[in-house]
């Protein structure tokens, strides 16, 4: 008698390159602490081929993909309906696959949000807030920043017009401007500067503002890795109070997602301890 094969849900990460993702270790310590049989795959996809390879993973049965860079503003086009959060961002991070429709949603800024409020116990009410970058992770920020009612939050960028195109997205939000790296306005402290670019980890020369962090700035990197990112080791020798890589961040994102796809929210405390991340102040 032959023995039942169980098979199992499918989820999944997409991006380019997507070899670095941290997502599948996540979601398999997600399943076992909560008791949820499924499986979580690396799909890197170049961004041409980026409509053919979600269909695909759709029509084979996949239930679920998280999207990462470079996809997460092209892939809402695919989207029969996107979440409030998703909409106001203009970027997807988690599609769901339910009844023949695709489903979008954006998880970055609750993520970032439980990260430095929760985890890291950061008052954001009043402060005076710097984003450097102005890309897809980004957008999927400004938003839940903005409903935490900062003083001030500045978007800085290479091309001036990229930054501003968020600043109409969220126009009616006055306390959201813009500018270019070179023209960072230090004529006051930075509470929190968070660094949505990848300049340094892709080799280029970082462009990152000495002047704007001061003794009180808390340093908050998007990008993760075993070892110091360049700009948290430049944020560190700048005198930053503290300097953070996006670890935590990665893991609130995740538990999100995990609760949309399976309905069940992890516990991320123990995730966080388990992988041995030790980027926590």
């Amino acid at each position: 008698m032959e023995a039942e094969t169980t098979i199992l849900d499918r989820y999944g990460v997409m991006g380019y390159p997507v070899a670095h993702s941290r997502s599948p270790v996540i979601h398999r310590l997600f399943a076992l602490q909560t008791g949820q049989q499924l499986q979580y795959e690396l799909l890197q996809v170049a961004p041409e081929n980026l409509e053919t390879a979600v269909r695909q993973f759709q029509e084979t049965g996949g239930r679920g993909l998280n999207v990462t860079a470079p996809h997460k503003q092209a892939v809402r086009k695919l989207c029969d309906h996107v979440s409030e959060r998703a909409h106001v961002a203009g970027a997807v991070n988690t599609l769901s696959f339910v009844d023949g429709e695709i489903r979008g949603d954006n998880t970055d800024g609750i993520g970032l949000l439980r990260d430095l409020v929760v985890n890291l116990d950061l008052n954001l009410d009043g402060a005076n807030i710097l984003i450097l970058g102005a890309g897809g992770a980004t957008r999927g920020i400004v938003g839940p920043l903005l409903d935490m009612e900062p003083a001030s939050l500045r978007i800085a960028n290479r091309t001036l017009g990229r930054a501003q195109d968020i600043v109409e997205q969220f126009g009616d939000r006055g306390a959201v401007t813009a500018c270019q790296f070179n023209a960072v306005p230090v004529d006051e402290p930075y509470d929190l500067i968070i660094n949505a670019t990848s300049a340094g980890v892709q080799g280029q020369a970082p462009p990152y503002p000495k002047a704007a962090v001061q003794p009180g700035t808390f340093c908050y990197d998007l990008s993760y890795g075993l070892n110091p990112t360049p700009f948290s080791v430049w944020a560190s020798a700048q005198g930053a109070k503290q300097s953070v890589m996006g670890w935590g961040m990665l893991v609130e994102q995740a538990a999100e997602s995990f609760h949309i796809w399976r309905g069940v929210m992890p516990d991320t405390a123990p995730v966080l301890k388990q992988m041995s991340i030790n980027a926590r102040p």
